[in-house]
């Protein structure tokens, strides 16, 4: 059985809210001054946070409760590699713009959503099972 009802509650507010997020590196990368270390961090950066909303949005076009469990997982692993290129650029002192603290903090519970969210679907998958 595929997870409509779940997919219903919780797919427009992440969706609007992945979107937003992505907005926001963009502004953020957009801001970064120039040199060759910030090209390639922003450049990481941009692709990962760009690929956790897009993948998402695939998930939530996944044809079966596998297929989207499996993309909602690439999505996770997207975000999680968001919050480690803005922790590089935050611990290394490259940053010197505002905002990657508050970037870093949706990242992170954009990541948690998007675990708790594939951890119920997979209980989900294990009760429709029995």
């Amino acid at each position: 059985m595929f997870l409509k009802p779940f997919l219903c509650r919780m797919s427009n507010e992440l969706k609007n809210r992945t979107k937003l997020f992505v907005l926001s590196v963009i502004q953020f990368v957009r801001k970064m001054p120039f040199s060759d270390i910030n090209y390639i961090m922003g450049k990481q950066l941009f692709r990962s946070a760009t690929s956790t909303g897009a993948n998402y949005r695939s998930a939530l076009r996944g044809k079966s409760t596998a297929d989207f469990i499996a993309k909602l997982s690439i999505a996770e692993e997207e975000a999680d590699e968001t919050c480690y290129w803005l922790e590089l650029l935050i611990e290394s002192g490259i940053d010197d713009i505002k905002g990657a603290e508050e970037i870093l903090i949706e990242a992170r519970q954009i990541a948690a959503i998007l675990t708790a969210s594939g951890k119920t679907a997979k209980s989900k998958i294990k009760i429709n099972d029995r």
